[in-house]
């Protein structure tokens, strides 16, 4: 598959060579610009034939790829981890608009709060709609197994540091993904919900995905003894009456009181 992207030659049978100046593959529709600084032309790639500047048919499936690539991460990491790669983690939560979900993944420590921040290893939702790829030199639609073989060479010493052993972990995470893979992934947080769930927040990866009716789901190793209150105390001081609510990692709120995300 070549590259799409702005800059690309292009040809078309009614216009002749152009340059594309904005694409969108989760939706098919580019602009182009034939002959012209000034108009653009709106072009589908399922309809409109539209050809590489060597003849190369430019082919877009009909169907519109996942909007969010946490399943497709999840599905990585279980490779990983059967590879002995088990100190990999993959953290998803919501924006606080509630229109997209973030990802990290990180290694090392099985540190939620103090995780590193490694070049490519974050996205959002609201970049992957327009550039589906995941920053470490993949292509769209990649496989679990490209998207490993990939991140090892983009970054050998950070993946490096996720050789080990977190059997509680890997444990957990494999029976997560075989519950919501492939149609679903999960959410470490719940946005602007005062009240923390009780089970792990599930959530669909594309449209049209009915709603997730599979057998309730834990929460990470660990994952509730995090934040500031257990669960039941959460529960206590959710009340109308309080003047001021503890935020869930939804909200980007730490143990420590400190942000641990950056805002939008």
């Amino acid at each position: 598959m070549k590259p799409l992207a702005p800059g690309t030659v292009i040809f078309h049978r009614h216009r002749g060579y152009g340059v594309i100046v904005l694409v969108n593959l989760l939706t098919g529709w580019i602009s182009a610009r034939f002959g012209s600084e000034v108009r653009t032309l709106d072009l589908n790639l399922s309809s409109d034939e539209v050809q590489h500047a060597d003849g190369t048919p430019i082919l877009f499936r009909r169907t519109p790829p996942d909007r969010m690539p946490q399943a497709r991460l999840m599905a990585m990491v279980r490779e990983l981890h059967r590879a002995g790669y088990q100190r990999l983690y993959l953290y998803s939560w919501p924006k606080p608009s509630g229109l997209h979900w973030r990802w990290h993944l990180f290694a090392g420590p099985r540190q939620w709060i103090e995780r590193p921040w490694r070049e490519g290893w974050y996205g959002s939702g609201a970049d992957y709609n327009f550039n589906p790829v995941l920053g470490w030199g993949d292509n769209p639609g990649a496989t679990p197994q490209e998207l490993a073989s990939m991140l090892a060479q983009f970054d050998p010493h950070g993946l490096a540091q996720a050789l080990g052993r977190d059997d509680d972990h890997t444990a957990w995470f494999s029976l997560v993904c075989d519950a919501l893979l492939p149609d679903y992934a999960f959410s470490l947080g719940w946005g602007q919900s005062k009240q923390m769930p009780e089970h792990l927040p599930v959530i669909p990866v594309r449209r049209g995905v009915p709603a997730y009716s599979g057998p309730p789901l834990p929460w990470p190793p660990g994952w509730l003894h995090l934040w500031k209150m257990s669960h039941a105390q959460y529960q206590r001081y959710a009340t109308p009456a309080s003047s001021e609510l503890p935020l869930g990692p939804g909200a980007g709120e730490s143990a420590s009181g400190t942000k641990s995300t950056p805002q939008d």
